[in-house]
């Protein structure tokens, strides 16, 4: 009996391709992935200067002091959506400057042009009643990782890495109510060696971020029975958890190696040599996670460290100009 005829739907989902065509289609995307790549090694040099001539402009003394606050408070929705009120309200209050520098990429214009450090720049002393940093460095890095599940098949991450990054928050100011306290805490037992999940900060993470999360269901669960409008527990989510956002384990070494292999590979489908192929199948990809779904405190770290550094911080002067006109546009005459 033949078999019965598939829907577009399904054909569309699994299309029949042969794997010299995938493979066709592999590399081509990989040819894509690495010209961006040039692209924003390339761009990062050029606009350099560009960059330095608007850190004079926005320093002039009738801008300086509200220049990132408004590009803050027109900021896209990528970075908007993880901005609650009280952070708003501490950004608004707070911040001076905001920084992107490619610091993996040379003088001679060669390196990593994926890794990015962000410096936030705030008021000190009185002028800050939230905490008493000066100045807040999260530095990410792209790092990629080969890992071989218990069946055999192989998955390779990319992404980048990050550290927490401590605030001194003032008494009874820390909208992370703690969180952030205890990934710092954690991070630097692990420093001292020791399993992971061994340690106390890991359990005392885990508690919390537990009882963060029942709490914010519970709010949620509340809003619906009175008929209010609520997204659901990642909505309480603070923007200053990003600071302590760590991606992966995956360390510089590793990554080399990894990024080695990967390139041997490139190199051999651009002759046609036969290459070991990864299995399409993840049915197995619980092998390989670690437990840093259980660690990490803000999930989306990744999007919105590259919202920052390839919209915000390129597009400033845009968003400070939509902020400028949209008020003026709407006060009365």
């Amino acid at each position: 009996m033949a078999a019965p005829p598939t829907s577009l739907l399904e054909r569309i989902q699994r299309p029949e391709v042969s794997k010299e065509t995938a493979k066709k289609i592999a590399l081509v995307e990989q040819q894509f992935i690495r010209a961006e790549v040039e692209q924003l090694r390339q761009s990062t040099r050029l606009l350099q200067p560009l960059f330095e001539k608007r850190s004079e402009v926005i320093n002039e003394p009738d801008v300086r002091d509200i220049f990132w606050t408004r590009v803050f408070l027109n900021a896209p929705a990528e970075i908007e959506e993880y901005i609650t009120l009280p952070d708003a309200t501490i950004l608004a209050s707070t911040l001076t400057n905001l920084t992107v520098e490619r610091f993996e990429i040379d003088a001679q214009g060669q390196g990593e042009p994926r890794s990015f450090r962000v410096t936030f720049e705030f008021r000190t002393g009185d002028e800050n009643p939230y905490f008493t940093n000066e100045k807040l460095v999260k530095e990410f890095y792209w790092r990629k990782q080969v890992l071989t599940t218990t069946q055999g098949h192989k998955r390779t991450w990319d992404g980048l890495v990050s550290e927490p990054v401590r605030i001194n928050w003032k008494e009874g100011q820390d909208p992370t109510n703690g969180l952030l306290d205890l990934a710092c805490d954690l991070a630097e037992a692990e420093k001292k060696g020791g399993e992971r999940q061994k340690l106390p900060e890991f359990t005392k993470l885990v508690e919390k971020k537990e009882e963060l999360e029942a709490a914010a269901e519970h709010d949620h669960d509340h809003d619906d029975d009175e008929d209010h409008e609520c997204g659901g527990p990642e909505d309480s989510m603070s923007f200053f958890s990003f600071f302590g956002y760590r991606g992966s384990d995956v360390t510089a070494e590793q990554s080399k190696v990894a990024t080695k292999e990967d390139e041997e590979k490139f190199q051999k489908l651009l002759k046609g040599e036969l290459v070991e192929e990864d299995e399409d199948d993840d049915s197995d990809d619980d092998d390989v996670e670690d437990d840093f779904d259980d660690i990490e405190i803000f999930p989306p770290g990744e999007e919105l460290a590259i919202a920052i550094a390839e919209d915000l911080w390129p597009n400033a002067l845009k968003y400070y100009g939509e902020y400028r006109d949209r008020h003026i546009s709407i006060m009365p005459y």
